[in-house]
């Protein structure tokens, strides 16, 4: 069984080892992800299961959508994710994953998306020194120089300049499954997560 599901990020909290000791954890809310296809490598190249999680109303699901959960006859849901497997046969439509496929003492990686902070200038985005404030200054928050006038006359590639910051995918890496708490669906792991709260997340056994 592959140790991989799709969940909601509801924030940060902490809590206390026997040794008293604080932990900051981050609280993923994990329902029941329902098997609603399989992709497989005669048809689709590689070997995948499609899940599906989150409550919407079935007025506001497209028709396309709408025959994948009728041809696996289980109600309308939200998302719709994949999840590589190397075997389709541990897996049925219509069947479940949910918190079960962790432990308490695993280790996870959390890929989900950054918060978007829109166009930032280099000291916000690249963490630059800002400048003389006095003495008639009047370069604060500026870039820096954009090089030679003449020779080369231009601006060489991978200079640090403002633009656009966050709302990228980013994942954290072996990170620790504190606690399970299967009567609140939610599943803490120690230190931070990307996104905002309400974000999707990725959980899965780590890499490393």
């Amino acid at each position: 069984m592959v140790k991989e599901i799709y969940g909601k990020k509801l924030g940060m909290t902490q809590i206390f080892a026997e040794n008293g000791k604080a932990i900051p954890v981050s609280v993923i809310e994990i329902k029941p992800c329902t098997i609603v296809s399989k992709k497989t490598v005669d048809k689709d190249g590689y070997n995948a299961i499609v899940v599906s999680f989150g409550e919407i109303k079935e007025k506001n699901v497209i028709k396309p959508r709408k025959g994948i959960f009728a041809k696996a006859n289980v109600p309308v849901q939200r998302h719709l994710r994949e999840i590589k497997v190397e075997n389709l046969d541990e897996y049925e439509i219509g069947k479940s994953l949910d918190l079960s496929v962790f432990e308490i003492g695993d280790r996870v990686d959390v890929q989900g998306t950054s918060k978007g902070k829109g166009f930032q200038g280099v000291i916000k985005r690249h963490n630059q020194h800002i400048g003389p404030m006095t003495h008639g200054s009047m370069y604060h928050r500026r870039p820096g120089s954009m090089g030679a006038t003449t020779s080369p006359g231009r601006v060489f590639k991978g200079k640090k300049l403002p633009g656009h910051m966050g709302s990228v995918v980013r994942s954290i890496l072996n990170l620790d499954v504190v606690k399970i708490d299967f009567d609140k669906n939610v599943l803490l792991v120690k230190g931070s997560i990307p996104g905002s709260k309400k974000a999707i997340v990725r959980v899965r056994q780590t890499v490393r």
